[in-house]
Order: structure tokens, then sequence, then C-alpha cells
């Protein structure tokens, strides 16, 4: 059984709790290891991001918790960093600013090729997801999807990380209604970024959020998405995104018996300053 989950998010960012509240459900868990990764700074307001204000509290905070829980557990400060063109700072300046264990690169907000308005892919309401589609992309989901990928290459090509957060978070809000996973022109896009994301050595998040919220029928990324992977030899991470403690390891038994089946073998793991490969069944 998956005994760490290196994603998820407090109230530093959008998640529900104190960072304290999570170390203490996983120790309660048997976990052997918990990384935070709060989502980066942005240059602009928004409800989910961690303000650039409250960096250095964030910074001792989780210093505090290393140092409370030593004996316990391995915690690690981590971010989920926003990746936008032209607006997001570069990664490796906050993460040496903030002395990050690691990084997690992720695209939520997509920039359409002219104008300055974002289009906000994820979060809980549709709606949100349909407007931008229509107001921004005129209403051409094909283009819109293509923005999402290419943003995704241009993050992996230009900025250092380690892991790649739900690559396929497109698909969430789409709800099969404008595409389908299964049409050519969309595993076109999914295998370019396939491709760089096994030139660039990063790690795939198999991330179970959408899942156990009802946001989606699928784990990011996808069953045809998983099977390149598995072809591919690309690692992967299996991660809750929990907002809340009690989402810590919420369909992590699921996810790797989903992946025994695909043939995966192992998984990757953290351990002191290392991503390490982590046998699944043993």
């Amino acid at each position: 059984m998956i005994k760490a989950n290196f994603h998820q998010h407090s109230l530093f960012s959008d998640g529900k709790n104190h960072p304290e509240d999570y170390v203490l459900q996983a120790i309660r868990l048997g976990f052997t290891a918990i990384g935070f990764t709060e989502h980066s700074p942005l240059p602009f307001s928004t409800y989910y991001a961690l303000p650039q204000r409250r960096e250095n509290e964030y910074v001792n905070e989780i210093d505090r918790l290393k140092s409370k829980y030593a004996a316990e557990i391995k915690i690690y400060r981590a971010l989920e960093q926003d990746f936008i063109p032209g607006i997001t700072e570069n990664f490796s300046t906050v993460s040496n600013r903030m002395n990050l264990d690691y990084s997690i690169g992720s695209v939520h907000l997509v920039a359409p090729s002219h104008g300055d308005e974002l289009w906000f892919i994820d979060g809980p309401e549709r709606r949100l997801y349909d407007e931008g589609l229509h107001a921004l992309f005129n209403g051409n989901i094909r283009e819109a999807v293509s923005r999402f990928f290419f943003q995704t290459n241009e993050m992996i090509e230009k900025e250092a990380f380690d892991v790649l957060g739900h690559m396929d978070k497109i698909k969430m809000h789409n709800a099969n209604r404008f595409f389908t996973v299964e049409e050519s022109w969309y595993q076109d896009l999914v295998m370019q970024t396939l491709e760089l994301v096994k030139a660039h050595r990063l790690i795939v998040e198999i991330n179970t959020r959408g899942i156990y919220k009802k946001r989606s029928d699928s784990y990011f990324p996808d069953h045809l998405t998983l099977r390149q992977i598995k072809e591919m030899n690309i690692p992967v991470l299996i991660s809750s995104d929990a907002h809340m403690p009690e989402e810590l390891n919420l369909g992590f038994a699921e996810v790797q018996q989903h992946l025994i089946d695909f043939g995966f073998t192992s998984t990757m793991t953290f351990d002191e300053g290392k991503w390490k490969e982590q046998p699944l069944i043993g």
C-alpha cells in the first residue's frame, strides 16, 4: 500500500485545514512521508494561490513541522507551480527563494493566442470552463485544448520541475461533451507531451482527485494515456491532490491495483532529496 502523498494543499493556498492537521492525519494513516504543494504565488489576485506576502510564513511553518515531527514522519516543502507564458515567475527562482524540496508543474489557466484574459480550466464550476471556451476561443474546443497542451509543452521545455501535475485535466469539465479522448487529434497532442516528458525525464502524476470528487470518470491521466506511459517507461507518482486531511489517501488502493492491471511494477517516492522507485507489490 502507498504510504506517502506528495501533492496536497493547506490553508496557505486553497486547502481547508492547517498543515499540522494533515501531518497528524498522515501519522494516523501510517504514512512515512508527506509533501506540501501549495499553489505558487501569482502576480494577480486569485482565491487559490499562495499569496507572495505569506511565502516566509509558509516556509517557516513547514520547517517547524519538519522539526516537531522528525521522529514520526518525513515532511517536505514544495509547490505546485503554475505556468502562464510571460506572466508567471521562473520556477527555479521561486524554488531557490523558498528552498523547495521539489516542484510539481501544472497548468490551470490557459492563455489564448491573443488578448489578456485567461481560461480557468480547473475548480468546481463547469460554468467557468464553458464561458471561457466560448468567450476566448469562440467555442472551438480543438483550438482551446491545443492551447492547453502547447502551454504544457512550453512549461516542460522552459522550466525546471520534477512532476507533471494532472497532465490531462483539460478533459475534466469537458465531460465528453465537446470531444472524447479517443479522437486522433487529441491523442496526437497527448503523445507530443509524453515525448517531451520522456526527453526531460519527468515523472507523471496519477491524480485521484477527479474520481473521488466525482468530477471525472477517469484518473488524470486517463486509461489510454496510461497505456502510452507504460509503453514509454515513464515513471509515475500516485497522489490524491488533497485539500482536506481526510482526502490524503483517497483512491490509493484502487489506483494502485489499476496500475498493476496495466502492467506497472513501481511508482515513485521522494526520500531525502531524491526520487526513488517503490514497488507496487510487496
